[in-house]
């Protein structure tokens, strides 16, 4: 294994010293449980050789589990100038540890760190979903994702066709990758406790990957099947061909978005993106 910072003062002290009070406004819960934290790296599964990106550490109690592990390299994405204090910090003792400040929603992360690349990263609540959305466009780049969302989202991710939680996030996420809901984690579990509980989920790729034209077919699919969920899909697709879209892919028009398996998603998107253009 190799070499990690020792000697550490503890995640409440770096807290403290950084003035690091978690602000609503960046989604920030900071998770301190050591066990829950091994947990989250063992989920993740070996991390011999990989290079690991993190986005938002906080005080950083994840990317020291990360840096116990086999990982190369661990590089973490910080908008919060406090919390970019407190890693170049952990980083001075560490060369593994590289620290990037900025938004994570305007940079090429995968660009960050050579293959082979992971992201295990707790998000911030109120970036997870477009950040998600922007991994699963370059999924192809990624061996795997280990991420924590709130509950809710972990199960919108992992649920299956005709379940509540069915929806557009299910079928981009399943469509891309193998999803599986690894860890459910309590509120108390978190400082400050958020008033829901959050999830852990895995994403692996799968080994063939959509082009981007493809993939701009499948949001503008499913943006428009569960934009109108209550609709039938003849209504619900009208603006994308309709009832002759849904007769190429041999799909009922009267049912529901709901309804639809991720392979009949996936037939209906390879017929929308290879459509000639429709005119006004």
């Amino acid at each position: 294994m190799p070499a990690a910072p020792e000697s550490l003062p503890s995640l409440r002290e770096v807290i403290a010293r950084h003035r690091l009070g978690a602000r609503r406004s960046l989604g920030q819960h900071f998770l301190l449980d050591t066990n829950l934290i091994q947990r989250i790296v063992r989920a993740a599964g070996p991390l011999t050789g990989q290079h690991v990106l993190e986005v938002g550490p906080g005080p950083g109690g994840l990317t020291r589990g990360l840096l116990h592990s086999d990982a190369a390299s661990v590089t973490v994405v910080e908008i919060d100038v406090r919390a970019v204090a407190a890693m170049q910090e952990l980083a001075a003792s560490c060369s593994r540890l590289r620290v990037v400040s900025g938004d994570a929603l305007s940079l090429d992360l995968a660009s960050l760190v050579p293959a082979p690349r992971q992201v295990v990263a707790n998000l911030p609540y109120n970036i997870a979903t477009p950040l998600l959305i922007g991994w699963l466009r370059r999924a192809g780049e990624f061996e795997r994702l280990t991420l924590m969302f709130q509950q809710e989202v972990a199960e919108r991710i992992c649920s299956e066709k005709e379940m509540p939680a069915y929806g557009r996030l299910a079928v981009l996420a399943q469509w891309i990758c193998h999803a599986e809901l690894l860890i459910r984690i309590p509120p108390g579990a978190f400082v400050p406790p958020p008033k829901v509980f959050s999830a852990v989920v895995g994403l692996v790729p799968h080994p063939h990957q959509p082009a981007p034209e493809l993939f701009q077919a499948m949001e503008r699919l499913t943006a428009a099947a569960f934009g109108q969920r209550r609709k039938m899909l003849r209504g619900a697709l009208k603006a994308l061909g309709g009832e002759a879209l849904l007769h190429a892919a041999e799909i009922s028009p009267e049912r529901r978005a709901e309804t639809l398996s991720v392979a009949e998603f996936d037939r209906l998107a390879g017929l929308l993106a290879t459509a000639a253009p429709r005119t006004a």
